[in-house]
């Protein structure tokens, strides 16, 4: 399928090389990667492909630019941030349809984390300006204290493949505001947006070294050489909790600072007395956005047995009469994923879904054709056993298991070793005060299937993660408090 001029165009304006030092690169090696349009498996652009030598090199502009960057007033840094917000929402199209090519979503939600990455810029913009100190007597009258916030100093980021630009602005944005520099690796399957978006930074004024763009289809090497270099100071990750344990480890001998942002597998409660037109509508939101390839995609929906006959079939007909297609196109409501092992790992869990027990409502099968195409799925009667009980999903299956009671509910929602995020769907505001206290989740959406703003914490516990992305607490996660005696 050729790409449209549009397209093509679109492209031509990304970097191919790797942005080191204020200056786009090829990799040492020559080598490139390629990243395909996952609803057609052709390729639409060939970028460099970094050597642990250019993550050194990267690392090596950051560390340079940090004295300076540090001493940047705050106001500078936070009127460039401003600055890229406004060129962001300017470029809003380009961006979106930017996301869809590389990524698969389709274009209106690609559009809307346009919006929601872009809010990062602006929140931290403000935030800039706004971080606190102290300053008071000792307690016994002899001396004055004085705690002061220092940047934490060059971070390496390492973001995942399903938001390529909010992930990159969550990150990227807190930093820049707090006065810390910035080597980011994205995921290698969807790299162009972040560099498109570098790109864009320059243009609103960051000086050379500040952010630097390194992807590679050699994480583990990259990530090996830039932990164990003693110059980094930070590192942010999101993605699986495999990973995420594996990168602690090595962090942990440099004694980093971290924020890692893992795995999820968000129970979705409806009680008896949910507004079930309230209750499909988040249940839409909260599963099927970004084609279910979400951390904080409702994963175990969890129904009270005098509901879950009504609730299943309004959800099956909303979900059959979704259409699929490539998302770059207008009209589309589910996207290709975004490689074909996660069609294969769809299919598997809807098999052994049904093999435990389920049964099938709508969907439940791969598209024939080009692309990484998999039907959106409901299926009803799920088993304890089943894995997607204990498996996050990352595609379109929606599974729906039944409680009676209360307790019940909330034993089945915190049976998981994550703790990302939880829903529930209730009237009783006294229930829903005891689901906030009872459910082990850093994040809860009451009757809402969409929770994630860029002015509040947004992080797990358990295995889901440390530290919190957006909200005020988002900066502090950058910055270290200094403290000062003056003797009387």
């Amino acid at each position: 399928m050729a790409l449209k001029p549009n397209e093509q165009e679109l492209l031509d304006r990304v970097q191919s090389g790797l942005g080191i030092g204020g200056a786009w690169e090829p990799s040492t090696s020559g080598a490139t990667l390629d990243v395909h349009d996952p609803a057609t498996g052709e390729v639409i652009k060939s970028i460099a492909d970094a050597t642990v030598e250019d993550a050194v090199r990267a690392l090596d502009a950051a560390v340079a630019a940090q004295a300076s960057w540090a001493a940047t007033s705050s106001r500078e840094r936070s009127n460039i941030l401003r600055r890229a917000f406004d060129l962001l929402m300017e470029r809003k199209e380009d961006f979106a349809l930017l996301m869809s090519m590389e990524m698969g979503k389709p274009i209106a939600e690609a559009r809307g984390e346009v919006n929601y990455g872009g809010e990062f810029l602006r929140w931290f913009s403000e935030e800039a300006v706004r971080v606190p100190g102290d300053y008071r007597q000792n307690p016994e009258g002899t001396g004055t204290m004085i705690v002061s916030q220092m940047p934490v100093g060059p971070c390496y980021f390492i973001t995942p493949w399903n938001f390529p630009l909010a992930m990159a602005t969550r990150k990227i944005a807190p930093a820049l505001a707090a006065g810390c520099t910035v080597v980011i690796k994205p995921a290698a399957l969807t790299p162009l947006t972040t560099v498109f978006f570098a790109q864009l930074l320059e243009e609103a004024g960051l000086p050379a070294g500040v952010v630097n763009v390194v992807a590679t289809s050699k994480s583990s090497a990259q990530s090996s050489a830039l932990l164990s270099d003693p110059r980094l100071r930070k590192l942010s990750f999101t993605g699986s909790t495999p990973v995420g344990v594996k990168l602690l480890e090595a962090a942990a001998q440099n004694v980093l600072r971290t924020s890692m942002e893992l795995g999820g597998n968000a129970p979705f409660v409806v009680f008896e007395d949910a507004d079930l037109d309230k209750a499909v509508e988040g249940a839409m939101l909260a599963k099927f956005r970004n084609i279910g390839q979400a951390c904080t995609a409702a994963n175990r929906i969890i129904v009270h047995e005098s509901v879950a006959d009504e609730f299943a079939r309004r959800i099956g007909e909303r979900v059959s009469a979704m259409t699929v297609g490539r998302g770059a196109e207008e009209g589309y409501d589910i996207g290709a994923l975004v490689e074909e092992k996660a069609v294969t790992n769809t299919a598997r869990l809807v098999a052994d879904a049904v093999e435990t027990g389920g049964t099938v409502i709508t969907g439940g099968e791969a598209v024939d054709g080009p692309g990484n195409f998999f039907q959106p799925t409901v299926i009803d009667h799920i088993s304890p056993q089943a894995a997607i009980m204990r498996e996050e999903i990352f595609g379109p299956l929606l599974g729906i298991i039944r409680f009676s009671t209360e307790e019940e509910a909330v034993e089945i929602a915190n049976n998981t070793e994550y703790g990302l995020i939880s829903y529930v769907f209730t009237e009783n505001i006294a229930r829903g005060h005891r689901m906030i206290e009872k459910l082990e989740t850093g994040m809860m959406g009451l009757n809402t299937g969409l929770v994630s703003n860029a002015a509040a914490p947004f992080g797990g516990v358990k295995q889901s993660g440390i530290g919190r992305e957006g909200g005020f607490e988002g900066i502090h996660e950058f910055l270290s408090s200094k403290y000062t005696l003056l003797p009387r």
